[in-house]
């Protein structure tokens, strides 16, 4: 309720009314219960599936598997899986399968195979006089429908030099080339997505 100040009263007068009511105390062995409680809502493939998907992006991101590296990966991933499940179900899109573990494990060293392939291509390019480079924005196709298998796609293209997405739109990427050798939608989607898609398609769906 709101009260009119008349001229001959402070606000300080106005103290006791404005007070607001005492919300409880919650203490530490509160709030760890909560947690722990949420931690315990969901089952444990679901946990399994969190935890690598989050390993799968965090390699992805920092583009290395250095042993420190991947162990804060490990831990963080482990983590985040054991504590906030229900928050990362952006991340639970996995098909958590046989068929899907040996498509991850192809991917892992499809990626790595195209990120050093294509390294030593931009390195050629750079060290050439004649700068052979003809840059512009390709529009490509995936058929991917999971947002995480998008999501995955767009940030493969974007860590293998030469190429980086810059919007997603539905299944429609734009994707900046350094050597769009071709403007055609089927012909950069051949040559940007096709090889990534083809395991992420397994994955994800």
């Amino acid at each position: 309720m709101i009260q009119k100040v008349s001229s001959g009263r402070s606000l300080a007068d106005l103290e006791p009314t404005l007070s607001l009511p005492a919300r409880p105390s919650q203490g530490p062995t509160r709030l760890k219960a909560v947690a722990m409680n949420v931690a315990s809502s969901a089952p444990t493939p679901h946990r399994t599936g969190v935890f690598f998907a989050l390993l799968l992006f965090w390699v992805l991101l920092s583009g290395s598997l250095a042993p420190s590296t991947l162990g804060v990966g490990v831990l963080v991933a482990a983590v985040i899986a054991w504590l906030m499940p229900g928050a990362m179900s952006f991340f639970t899109d996995f098909r958590f399968s046989g068929q899907a573990v040996q498509a991850a494990i192809a991917y892992f060293g499809y990626f790595l195979l195209a990120l050093v392939k294509a390294n030593l291509r931009v390195a050629g390019l750079v060290l050439s006089p004649a700068l052979p480079i003809n840059p512009g924005f390709v529009k490509v196709h995936t058929r991917l429908k999971s947002p995480m298998g998008r999501l995955l796609l767009a940030n493969s293209i974007t860590l293998t030099p030469g190429t980086l997405t810059v919007e997603i739109e539905g299944e429609w990427l734009y994707v900046h080339w350094v050597t769009a050798d071709t403007p055609d939608i089927e012909g950069a989607t051949h040559e940007i997505v096709e090889g990534f898609e083809q395991y992420l398609e397994v994955m994800y769906g």
